[in-house]
């Protein structure tokens, strides 16, 4: 017996007549009955008792029955994960972000990508710089994401996001009375810099350098969200990327344009060695529309 067969077979057993097997399957009411007759001759043992136009199986007829119930539960199951490969509901895709785009544009994304595919499998990691940029050139991710992107060869990358850095405050600072915040301002107040030799740490004093202010700080940290944390806790003033203190909600910060304008662009990095998959393709696209939501706003 074929699995065509024992489709026919199995309709038969539901339907108990041929008439509505046909109509189920799509075939004529004489090609059912001479598939079963067929199978009949083939097995060579009856497998329907005929009582008044209709078919009542017989028990070795039930047996068959039953036993190709898991092949036609695994045939469903292989529609189904071709049916999700097809929509990109299935499978895995790895991703790995710099802390400023971790904590902000990628959860809100990873939710509206979830949200149409509960099948699908993410592994996300966050990560300094250089580290986003060698597991992506590695292959240990497929995409990246990363503030302040220079040139690295062989990764492709699209820039999202561009935005100028902020400066954030409690507030109740003083300086929350200002429309914006130039480095002047920021005499004699506590200030949070950002670590000497990174890539926005490397805006910033350039910035004081083009304003002709000295570059004077109380503490001094890595990350943008770490200083908001400090700023939010009356530690002092900080200059951070404009998606830090947007996202993180549960922070009571005052945000002020920061100037001299230092424009932060945030980039996605991939390796042109080898195809992105179509599940990476998709979360790509709701990061973007994620961005661009939150460029409108800022805006």
């Amino acid at each position: 017996m074929n699995l065509r067969q024992i489709e026919l077979l199995r309709a038969v057993v539901r339907c108990e007549t041929t008439v509505r097997a046909a109509q189920e399957l799509g075939l004529s009411q004489p090609a059912v009955s001479n598939a079963i007759k067929h199978l009949e001759t083939q097995l060579g043992f009856p497998l329907f008792e005929r009582v008044n136009n209709r078919l009542f199986p017989t028990e070795e007829a039930r047996a068959l029955y039953q036993d190709s119930d898991p092949l036609f539960a695994m045939q469903a199951a292989f529609a189904t994960r071709v049916q999700d490969l097809k929509e990109n509901r299935a499978g895995h895709v790895r991703l790995i972000a710099t802390p400023p785009l971790g904590y902000s544009v990628i959860p809100p994304a990873l939710q509206l990508f979830l949200a149409k595919r509960p099948n699908m499998r993410v592994f996300f990691d966050i990560r300094r710089f250089e580290t986003v940029i060698d597991a992506v050139d590695s292959g240990s991710a497929e995409l990246g994401f990363v503030l302040g992107l220079g040139d690295h060869r062989g990764l492709d990358s699209e820039v999202f996001f561009a935005e100028n850095m902020v400066c954030v405050m409690r507030p109740d600072h003083p300086l929350a009375q200002k429309q914006r915040i130039v480095p002047s301002d920021l005499r004699g107040f506590p200030f949070i810099a950002l670590e000497r030799g990174t890539k926005m740490g490397t805006l910033l004093r350039q910035a004081f350098d083009k304003a002709g202010e000295p570059f004077e700080f109380s503490v001094e940290v890595r990350y943008c969200n770490t200083a908001c944390v400090l700023a939010e806790a009356g530690v002092g003033v900080a200059v951070v990327d404009p998606l830090s203190p947007h996202f993180a909600g549960h922070f009571k910060l005052a945000t002020r344009p920061f100037e001299p304008a230092s424009c932060v662009a945030a980039s996605v990095v991939r390796s042109h060695k080898r195809p992105l998959s179509r599940a990476a393709e998709a979360f790509l696209r709701e990061v973007r529309q994620v961005a661009s939501e939150v460029a409108e706003k800022l805006a």
